[in-house]
């Protein structure tokens, strides 16, 4: 059956009107509203029941108007009409107008026909929603008692600019500046302004900024000063001021060029609101032109603030959170007398897919486990599989022509049917890079199903800002959708934050995006409200999509997107009840539908969303023979630990270097690395200032200084225009120095390769080049700022003396800014000169305790594998479901576990739980972490392999085309597997060579050298499928058992393998598990080398095995 979406559903938009009779606050009043999925009749009903409350309908229309355009509209524009246009009373907050129905009823049909149209713009009443009023009040309460700062965690939607309107007007504020990283989102702000506020005479809306500039109602600065200095008290007494945070670092007063925006350095306002607030606000030129502006409060205003949060940049107290959970709960429990607002907001839904089912074949079955570990699997690494080569084609091409087919032929996803792709006419797909984006482009066009969209790519050409380049691409998508019935948008971040294209109505996740910020603005993209029409219908969009193919990732943001909006849960806090319930909500509205293990599509609950990215990640290291780094954890607690743990390591082979010495000299930086707490390198700062002292001296440092001297003295009698040159000179000089005497003396010592030199010398170029143009430009600004006061002044001037005064002033602001420039430089200079040598050891040693580390740690972790790679065998050999990393030891027997693994029972414990020690130098009792294994990921590994053991358990099932060694890898004990086909063809030469052998029940064979018992299993199948024993043993069971029991023999050289093969060749039948067997632990290459290896046989066979038994 195919999926079931629904995008879009029928509605019926009505408008109507009641009265009631009876109720003496209401005489001469009417009711008019508005309805799309009730009729009138039914939703009067609603809203008068529960009062028992005498109704009338007094009339009821359509919601269209009635001049032949075929538009639609709602109650809102019928309620400006009546207010604006025709001055009608309106009881504020409510649907109640002072005109009776009649009347009413005579000015709907004016609407309707459009005979009237107000001329001076709309003049709305407004009453906040339940939350925006307690977003006010608590911001208000806070802010009154001292509080400078507070963020509205308020998700797109929510109504901030009205909401912050109303703040402005409760608190009495008269100076406001609202800043956004979006000039595009300007409109909305002035939008409300003008409909709510502005009328009312409260306030002027003053803005310079390109993306108002000619609207009317917005005024310039001079504008609203020439404005109050006109109308005196009769002007507004309040100043809404709105500016980009591009216009605002382009202003000399902010750190930019050009001469705007003085008047707002020298306000202070009462409030600054910087909206978008998750979006470039901690850039070093933004926080220095933040920093400029004069306020008493700061309201940030955000829908995904997760940086803000986690940094615990604000308290609780500083926070008020609207989420898209709270969103919808308000949606579904609305039940008051108006229409329910939050209506048209669409709720999300959720479908990750783990794997696209072409690439399942490739990835299901184990890894090909004698070789080395496995290089990157594009199936697991979205930005992998849509890579491009150099000639900008894509890489796995015919991959991805299967991928797109899955998309449209294969009923669980999206594009399967034309129903669904009619539900998905207009869809946004997210993928890594542009050249992706412009390869997949061809690859859509040219597609049988897809070649039907039409396929935008919404990326940039490189020309214009990027906010002209976005415009652009909001220009494409539209005009695509206005042409065309279907589209596809292929998009790299474009248009993902504060972008509105209501048609879209699901999104594609193409990439690893691991940010839930950047994720949910782009998921948020589908949800936008949308109402179109169809072939003479309306419809509005009730569910959005997001479909995803990385589930892990998608279900880590999930989680991630359901606590960390929460200050108590944020970056793990809370208890894990907590971060549940809070999934558990949210999967309430934004359900998720993910593949079951027979890859059908089921919804999810909150221990599916916590639980699935811990199986993929198990059944990954299961895949992986458990040789996965997924298995340890904390290896930096080997740092400085005793020397004991060096001794445990050092006894596992590493699982990389199978048949070869241990590299043990790569342990030696357990002693030598030092780490911090958090298991990071921390590098002793003696032994950086030793390092610098012995490989320069004090010598060198006077050699740069003298070099420089004389250049820092010129820069005093260099024009304005010469400064940036010497101080070019001086970095040059600088540069230079540190390029030939500091860096060749470090290289040498640090034997720093080619193209790592190449590296630094341009990182620490940069570095000197940043320093000395920072100066540059603080110096540029306070000679522009001087210059602007002097142009100004000199404009101003009405006699010569003022002129000359402006002049005089400016050699003054000049002189101390050199003064100021000399001192920076001196200051720069002394401290490039001292700190550079040293910072450049500190650097290399860095890089070079790093790379110990790291190389320590891999090495760690590689004899860590050689013991992982034990435990499928071990859990063949003595596993059941209760086996766990806490009572793995309790399972082995002592000798086995030494024999197998290479470390005693003890060892583990301390490398699993740690313990105390004595330390040999000083005697003390000290404390080893230990915990070098992820308990978690253990346990679900171990699960993993049990389920997967149990599922391959019956041979004699021959749809399966794997077995359980398929998942254990080659041991240290040369433990080697032999394949399941290579048996197969064993087994058949036996038969070629000795026709129906597997006919005679006295037949008997044996495998005297058994590691895994699959010999004997297909020799086993053989004889119960044959002819001949079916007619000697017709009742299954009795033939099996008397196969086991006569026929087959085996001998294992250690107890882990007889373990392993008899709980193999056993394990599909418990009760002849515990039943005769010829299966026993004993050494047949051993004695066969003594020569003794009849005599072993008889010792343990004698007359059973009967004829045949060497076969």
């Amino acid at each position: 059956m195919a999926v079931q979406i629904q995008s879009f559903k029928r509605v019926v938009p009505m408008i109507y009107a009641y009265n009631t009779p009876g109720v003496v606050y209401h005489d001469g009043w009417t009711k008019i509203g508005y309805t799309e999925k009730q009729t009138p009749a039914q939703r009067v009903k609603q809203q008068t029941h529960t009062a028992d409350i005498r109704h009338v309908l007094a009339w009821q229309d359509n919601a269209m108007y009635k001049d032949g355009s075929g538009e639609y509209f709602t109650d809102r524009e019928f309620h400006s009409f009546l207010e604006s246009a025709l001055g009608v009373e309106r009881t504020p907050g409510t649907e109640w107008f002072h005109v009776d129905g009649p009347t009413s009823h005579s000015y709907f049909d004016r609407f309707a026909r459009r005979e009237l149209v107000p001329t001076d713009g709309e003049k709305l009443t407004y009453a906040l929603r339940k939350e925006q009023q307690e977003a006010v009040a608590v911001t208000k309460a806070y802010f009154e008692k001292g509080g400078e700062e507070f963020l509205w965690n308020a998700k797109p939607r929510f109504g901030k600019t009205l909401t912050s309107y109303d703040l402005i007007r409760q608190m009495g504020f008269a100076k406001v500046l609202i800043v956004t990283n979006r000039p595009s989102i300007a409109n909305s702000w002035a939008d409300d302004f003008f409909k709510f506020i502005g009328w009312r005479g409260e306030f002027s809306f003053v803005s310079d900024t390109d993306a108002l500039r000619g609207r009317p109602g917005v005024l310039s600065r001079d504008d609203y000063v020439a404005l109050v200095r006109r109308q005196g008290d009769d002007a507004p007494q309040g100043m809404i001021a709105f500016e980009s945070l591009q216009g605002l670092k382009g202003s000399v007063y902010f750190g930019g060029e050009y001469d705007k925006l003085r008047w707002m350095s020298e306000l202070e306002f009462d409030l600054l609101i910087v909206d978008e607030a998750q979006e470039g606000v901690d850039t070093m030129r933004t926080e220095r032109a933040f920093h400029k502006i004069q306020r008493k409060h700061t309201l940030y205003l955000s829908g995904t603030p997760f940086k803000a949060l986690a940094s615990e940049q604000f308290s609780k107290e500083q926070i008020f959170n609207w989420s898209y959970s709270d969103e919808q709960e308000a949606k579904e429990s609305w039940d008051g007398e108006d229409e329910n607002p939050y209506e048209p907001l669409p709720k999300l839904s959720m479908f990750t897919y783990q794997l696209s089912g072409m690439i399942r074949e490739r990835i299901e079955k184990g890894l090909d486990l004698s070789e080395e570990e496995g290089t990157v699997d594009y199936a697991f690494d979205l930005n992998e599989f849509f890579a491009t080569d150099e000639k900008g084609d894509l890489i796995h091409e015919e991959e991805i022509k299967k991928f797109l087919h899955a998309l449209t032929t294969q009923e669980k996803y999206p594009f399967s049917t034309p129903e669904l792709r009619q539900e998905l006419s207009h869809t946004m797909w997210y993928l890594n890079r542009v050249a992706s984006v412009r390869a997949l482009k061809k690859l859509l066009e040219a597609d049988e199903v897809f070649g039907e969209y039409e396929i935008v790519a919404a990326v940039g050409d490189g020309r214009g800002s990027d906010d002209e380049q976005a415009e652009k691409a909001i220009d494409k998508v539209k005009s695509a959708i206005a042409e065309h019935e279907k589209t596809i948008t292929l998009t790299v971040g474009q248009l993902t934050v504060g972008v509105t294209i209501p048609e879209w109505s699901g999104v594609l996740m193409l990439c690893n995006m691991k940010s839930p910020s950047a994720y949910m603005q782009a998921a948020f993209r589908a949800q936008n409200p949308c109402i179109l029409t169809r072939d003479g219908q309306r419809f509005r969009k009730e569910t959005a999509y997001v479909f995803d193919f990385d589930p892990a990732r998608t279900l880590i943001i999930f989680d991630e997107f359901a606590n960390n909006l929460s200050a108590d849960t944020v970056g793990g806090r809370g208890t894990a009840d907590d971060r549940k319930e809070n999934i558990k909500r949210l999967l309430n509205f934004f359900p998720v539908l993910g593949e079951d293990d027979e890859g059908k599509m089921v919804e999810l609950d909150a221990a599916s969303v916590l639980s699935i990215p811990r199986k993929l990640k198990s059944q990954e290291v299961v895949r992986r023979g458990f040789m996965s780094n997924f298995l340890f954890r904390n290896i930096s607690n080997v740092f400085g630990a005793p020397a004991i743990v060096r001794e445990i390591v050092e006894k596992l082979t590493p699982a990389h270097e199978e048949g070869k010495k241990a590299d043990t000299q790569k342990l030696d930086g357990m002693d030598t690395v030092h780490v911090d707490e958090n298991g990071e390198v921390d590098l002793p700062q003696e032994i950086v200032i030793g390092k610098t002292q012995d490989l320069f001296g004090p010598k060198i440092y006077e050699e740069i200084k003298e070099d420089v001297t004389a250049q820092i003295a010129a820069i005093s009698a260099a024009e304005d225009t010469e400064v940036h040159e010497q101080l070019k000179n001086i970095a040059g000089t600088i540069k230079s120095n540190i390029k030939e005497k500091i860096l060749p003396p470090a290289i040498e010592e640090y034997g720093v390769k080619k193209g790592a030199q190449g590296r630094l010398e341009r990182q620490i170029e940069k570095e000197i080049d940043r320093t000395f143009d920072e100066i540059h430009d603080d110096y540029a600004q306070q000679e522009k700022l001087a210059r602007t006061r002097l142009e100004n002044k000199r404009r101003e001037a009405e006699t010569e003396e003022e002129v000359q005064q402006a002049e005089s002033e400016y050699q003054t602001d000049m002189s101390a800014a050199m003064q100021t420039l000399m001192a920076t430089v001196q200051t720069a200079v002394e401290k490039t000169i001292t700190e550079k040598p040293q910072e450049v050891v500190e650097r290399l040693e860095r890089h070079k305790e790093e790379q110990e580390k790291r190389s320590v740690e891999e090495e760690v972790r590689a004899h860590l594998r050689g013991f992982s790679r034990t435990i499928p065998s071990f859990i063949m050999a003595y596993g059941n479901e209760s086996l766990t990393l806490a009572n793995f030891d309790k399972y082995t027997e002592s000798d086995v576990f030494l024999e197998v693994t290479g470390i005693t029972e003890d060892d583990f414990r301390f490398l699993r739980d740690g313990g105390d020690y004595v330390d040999p130098e000083t005697g003390e009792t000290q404390h080893f972490e230990g915990h070098l294994f992820d308990e978690v990921v253990f346990n679900d590994s171990i699960e993993e392999f049990w389920k997967k053991k149990q599922q391959l358990a019956n041979y004699f099932d021959e749809s399966q085309d794997e077995d359980i060694f398929d998942y254990i890898p080659p041991q240290k004990t040369n433990q080697i597997f032999t394949p399941k086909w290579v048996v197969s063809m064993m087994v058949d030469q036996l038969e070629e060579n000795n026709p129906g052998c597997f006919d005679d029940p006295d037949k008997t064979f044996a495998d005297l050298y058994m590691k895994s018992g699959l010999y004997i299993t297909e020799i086993v199948k053989r004889l119960y499928r044959s002819e001949g024993l079916k007619t000697a043993f017709p009742d299954g069971k009795e033939r099996i058992r008397h196969i086991l029991q006569k026929q087959v023999y085996g001998m294992a050289p250690t107890r882990i393998i007889y373990l392993i093969a008899t709980n193999y060749i056993l394990g599909f039948d418990g009760e002849l598990q515990k039943s005769d067997h010829n299966f026993v632990q004993a050494d047949a290459a051993e004695a066969a080398k003594q020569g003794t290896l009849a005599e072993l046989v008889d010792a343990y066979f004698g007359e059973r095995a009967g004829t045949g038994a060497y076969q």
